[in-house]
């Protein structure tokens, strides 16, 4: 059997071969800094993009300025060859996008390279979702874990965790960057800063609130005699980290991760009915195409609804 390689991740901390490239990149990570205000983990990943495509454009004797569309499809079949799935090459396509974007913008280059390219189909690996009754066993779990008569603080806190990420479709960066001042639990909402710094508004169902009241009340106070912004925090009483929230997650239920509580919150409510803006502005997605993968993971309950409702869709009865 032929041993597919697979292409050489570039490393974000090592400074291009090429000096053009090299401060460029750097000059348009700065302008998404500053100008955009993405966050550093972001930054790192469109870092690690164009640095990809920087040394695919090596073997190719080019440079970014001078990239054509040929070596920008050339470069998405590189991906394809070597088993890249769609939405990573997907992702890296809309990295280069932007890049080029700004480079045409401030007249660096005449002609954008990414033009008319049709972006490699992201709905080939759907999001994965748990079942509604696999989350309620998992919550279960954590509950009885929370209500013993021998409860420590962790326990409170983690039940706490659980229910807030499926509640409001959280991402992990988005639940480790929450303060204590964001909670409004008399309303029910929480404020809650994503990607970009922007911030939204997320509504909190019963059994969040319950469990972030309980936390708040008997288990954040055990955890750290300080003033301490940050909402979760560990047993030393320090800000919780994105891997530790997946470690948690896993724990709890093996098959499952925290973005894919995210996902089964938006699953479980398009399924039920809910529409689209509604999730879109819950999950905080910038673009409702983003959120539109929903409609293929709840496809089944949409059929049964246009066969319902549809006047030439219902079945004949004799």
């Amino acid at each position: 059997m032929e041993t597919v390689t697979a292409p050489p991740k570039a490393n974000p901390k090592a400074i291009h071969a090429d000096p053009t490239n090299s401060a460029l990149i750097r000059e348009y990570l700065a302008y998404l800094r500053v100008e955009k205000g993405l966050r550093p983990l972001s930054c790192e990943a469109y870092q690690r993009d164009l640095l990809q495509f920087a040394e695919f454009l090596e073997t190719e004797s080019a440079t970014l300025l001078v990239a054509t569309q040929q070596q920008v499809s050339g470069f998405l079949a590189h991906l394809a060859k070597h088993n890249v799935e769609s939405r990573s090459a997907a992702r890296k396509l809309s990295c280069l996008r932007g890049f080029f974007r700004w480079l045409l913008l401030d007249k660096r280059i005449r002609r954008d390279p990414t033009l008319n390219l049709e972006s490699p189909s992201t709905w080939k690996v759907l999001p994965k979702s748990l079942a509604v009754a696999e989350v309620d066993s998992m919550m279960e779990r954590a509950a009885l874990a929370a209500d013993h008569p021998q409860a420590d603080a962790i326990a409170l806190r983690d039940r706490a965790i659980l229910e807030l990420l499926y509640a409001a479709g959280l991402r992990v960066s988005e639940l480790t960057g929450l303060n204590v001042a964001d909670l409004s639990l008399d309303a029910g909402r929480a404020l809650v800063r994503g990607k970009g710094d922007k911030e939204r508004i997320v509504p909190l169902g019963r059994a969040s609130i319950e469990a972030l009241e309980l936390y708040l009340k008997s288990g954040r106070p055990a955890l750290t005699k300080k003033s301490v912004s940050r909402l979760f925090l560990s047993a030393r009483g320090l800000p919780l980290s994105r891997a530790w929230v997946w470690r948690l997650v896993k724990s709890s239920e093996q098959t499952a991760s925290p973005h894919m509580l995210r996902h089964s919150c938006a699953t479980h409510m398009v399924e039920r009915g809910a529409d689209l803006r509604t999730v879109q502005t819950l999950l905080g997605h910038a673009d409702i195409a983003t959120t539109q993968v929903y409609t293929h993971l709840a496809l089944g309950r949409l059929k049964a609804v246009h066969r319902q409702h549809h006047p030439r869709a219902k079945r004949v009865t004799s």
